[in-house]
Order: C-alpha cells, then sequence, then structure tokens
C-alpha cells in the first residue's frame, strides 16, 4: 500500500514544516540566500549587504567631500532666499555666495585618486561621478543650490542696490521719530510702482 504522506512541493522552503518521513533530524542552519539565475546582485543575490561589487556603481558616501558640498549647495541656497525674502540682505548674500561655490564645486567633482603612470592605471573619478545612476538625486541636489543661490544674490544685490538709489528716504526713515515724520519721507520716494512698494504705509 503506497504512503499517502506525499511531500508537499509547496512546503519546502517553510522552515516550519515537519521534515518528510523518514529522514533523520539535522541541526538548525541558517538559510542561504538564493542567487538568480543571471547571476546578479541583488538583494538576495551574492551581496546581500548591498555594497559595491567591482565594476558596480558607487554609492552615496557622506565622507566625500563633494557629495557634502551638493547637499550644502541646496541648503544654504534654500535659506539664502528665504532671509533675502525676509528682508535680511546680508545673511542672504553669504549663504548664497556659499552655496553657488559649493554648487559649482560639486557639479565639477575631482578625482579621488591621480592616474599611476607606473603602472598605467587611470584616475579614479570621485565626487558625484563616481556614483554613475547614483548620482542623479545628489545632481539634483546641487542644480536646486545653485538656481536658489542666484535668486538669493538676486534678492540681495536688488536691495543693496534700491538702498543707494533711494539712500535719502532710507535715511529720512531711518530717523524719523514718529509716524508722521516717516510719512514725510514718502516724498523722497518717485511715483512708481517701486515707490509704492517701498513708502511707509499709514
Amino acid at each position: 500500500m503506497p504512503d499517502r504522506r506525499q511531500p508537499d512541493p509547496s512546503t519546502d522552503d517553510n522552515p516550519f514544516a515537519a521534515p518528510p518521513e523518514g529522514r533523520p533530524d539535522q541541526p538548525w542552519q541558517p538559510r542561504q540566500p538564493q542567487r538568480p539565475r543571471d547571476g546578479g546582485g541583488g538583494p538576495t543575490g551574492p551581496n546581500p549587504g548591498g555594497g559595491q561589487e567591482p565594476g558596480g556603481p558607487a554609492r552615496w558616501d557622506p565622507m566625500d567631500p563633494v557629495q557634502r558640498r551638493a547637499r550644502y549647495a541646496m541648503l544654504a541656497g534654500m535659506w539664502g532666499f528665504f532671509f533675502g525674502i525676509f528682508g535680511i540682505p546680508s545673511v542672504g548674500l553669504l549663504l548664497g555666495a556659499l552655496a553657488l561655490y559649493w554648487g559649482i564645486s560639486a557639479l565639477r567633482g575631482r578625482p579621488a585618486t591621480p592616474a599611476d603612470p607606473a603602472t598605467g592605471t587611470p584616475a579614479r573619478p570621485g565626487g558625484l561621478s563616481a556614483l554613475g545612476p547614483a548620482a542623479r538625486p545628489q545632481r539634483a541636489a546641487a542644480v536646486s543650490g545653485l538656481v536658489s543661490a542666484t535668486l538669493a544674490l538676486l534678492l540681495a544685490g536688488t536691495s543693496y542696490g534700491l538702498q543707494l538709489a533711494y539712500k535719502d528716504f532710507y535715511v529720512c526713515r531711518d530717523d524719523a521719530l514718529t509716524q508722521t515724520a516717516e510719512l514725510q519721507c514718502n516724498t523722497l520716494l518717485p511715483d512708481n510702482v517701486i515707490g509704492n512698494v517701498l513708502k511707509v504705509q499709514r
């Protein structure tokens, strides 16, 4: 009479399934990750840790100064733009200049290791160039930092330009002791859009 308990293929990978009848007990061992047929190194491939493989794209390295500058450019440019809007051009100018420097240096990149003329080994790229496809978010951060830095510098330059062009109005407004005196300073402004924006409101 044949055995009614046939091994179920669906329970071969189940660690909690009962062993087939007649198989001796075996000590517990951690399961080994299965390798895909194409031999690639994915999450279940031969490199489950996700580290860098030979010939594969590098990953985000916070120790790389070029990659850090891409993040610094985005943050400094954003805050420089905000300070320019809030009427603090000195801080906006400083942050905008830093963001511009960091963004340009991050996009240019530099070799992490120089070429060895003795062995003919080419230079290994560093920064965003070493990331390959993974450099897209870092490059986007550097570009957004450049855009926001440009806006911050424009706001700061416009603010300083208005202060130079209408210096008499600003001096009169700062020296005024009462609101009536501040309102009289509006006569020093031109009758145009700029004057309507800068004039003291009642």
